[in-house]
């Protein structure tokens, strides 16, 4: 069997984040050489995530601040969502176990099979990981911000051994490849949710991962669901995504938002799960006027900025369930593969700009609202492309 395709170049074009609002694009680096256990994946397409935006506009999430130190390490090529064929397998990446772990039995790789990764390479050995939460690991490598786990704004990228690797159907697009990742979120801010059947469900923020939540949240039988946000036509996509209703915050004014949708819930009570995926505080703030007593609020978003409420309304005024969702959790990944390969999610729509590498900059300037006239939601990088 062979392991390494004969025409990977000895250089490659990439991105490379050297601190914030430096992302020079080269056309000359070397491609990496896959190690033990190793595969070096040729990249169809790399997404662009709200994350990765914020991280080139200086947030401190992973520039740190007063309270934290920094969590990017520059220089190091950017991207974590992304989907490709196996261009080379290092010494022992085609045997049973290690990165040949697909979620799927199989076990086994080969050059050209198409797949991703899991965006943490999870260490195996923290408290985290013991505990069988993977996306929690201590390390927390995410590929393209640490220095050892290159990301995949590049031709070209190495997925470690010890990375989670899934196959991607060959019957799936590249836009629905490159929507594996996002969508694995919304799965896992759903599971969070816990939403029953007959239960109003709102989601606050109609981006990508937004939408990912929508569509799998349209799965679980709620009441209505219902989906907010600043863009008509984002709203379009949710709609798309199985939104009963879809409200322009903008347009209608927060308190005017906030009665539309108790009006829309049992009694005027209340939504039962409010997904916030915005990442603006004011959709915060919002959420938990829009809930009832004892609902469930789930927060997936990277804010810019530290965000400020009254604390004493989640706990003596409504009592609420407040949980976090960080990544793509337990069987995330496997479930968007499934999700997609059903049909019936407009990823071709929601991947709405394909841009070559070295236009990445005007890509991230895109995803944080400015650049084109043209409205995006998903942006991703296709190497294929020359500029």
């Amino acid at each position: 069997m062979a392991t390494r395709d004969t025409t990977i170049p000895d250089t490659m074009r990439c991105v490379t984040c050297r601190g914030v609002g430096d992302y020079p694009h080269s056309r000359s680096t070397p491609v990496p050489s896959p190690g033990p256990g190793e595969v070096l994946l040729r990249v169809e397409r790399a997404g662009i995530c709200a994350g990765d935006a914020k991280c080139y506009a200086g947030a401190p999430l992973f520039w740190g601040d007063a309270s934290r130190p920094p969590y990017v390490q520059p220089p190091v090529i950017p991207g974590h969502e992304f989907a490709g064929h196996i261009a080379a397998l290092g010494p022992g990446a085609s045997r049973d176990g290690g990165s040949d772990n697909d979620g799927g039995g199989n076990g086994r790789w080969a050059v050209g099979d198409r797949v991703t990764a899991e965006q943490v390479v999870a260490c195996g050995e923290c408290l985290y990981c013991r505990k069988g939460l993977r996306w929690l690991c201590a390390p927390h490598d995410i590929f393209g911000f640490h220095t050892c786990v290159p990301g995949a704004m590049a031709e070209y990228m190495v997925l470690p051994a010890k990375a989670l690797l899934h196959r991607v159907p060959n019957s799936l697009t590249p836009k629905e490849a490159v929507f594996i990742e996002p969508l694995s979120c919304g799965v896992h801010a759903v599971e969070r949710g816990n939403p029953q059947p007959g239960d109003t469900v709102v989601v606050s923020g109609c981006g990508p991962i937004g939408l990912g939540m929508l569509s799998v949240a349209r799965t679980k039988s709620p009441g209505r669901l219902v989906a907010l946000d600043c863009s008509e036509e984002r709203l379009a996509l949710a709609r798309a995504c199985g939104a009963d209703t879809a409200l322009n915050v903008a347009t209608l004014g927060a308190d005017a938002a906030v009665a539309a949708v108790r009006a829309l819930t049992d009694g005027g009570y209340g939504a039962d799960v409010y997904l916030e995926a915005s990442g603006a505080g004011a959709s915060v703030a919002q959420g938990l006027r829009m809930v009832r007593k004892a609902a469930t609020f789930v927060e997936f978003s990277v804010f810019a900025a530290p965000v400020s409420v009254d604390w004493s309304v989640i706990g003596d005024t409504l009592e609420l369930d407040l949980l976090g969702a960080h990544c793509s959790g337990d069987g995330g990944y496997a479930a968007a593969v499934n999700l997609l390969a059903g049909g019936g999610i407009p990823a071709e729509a929601v991947v709405s700009h394909e841009l070559p590498l070295d236009e990445a900059v005007a890509g991230i300037e895109l995803v944080n609202g400015g650049g084109r006239a043209q409205a995006s939601c998903k942006v991703a990088l296709d190497p294929s492309l020359r500029g």
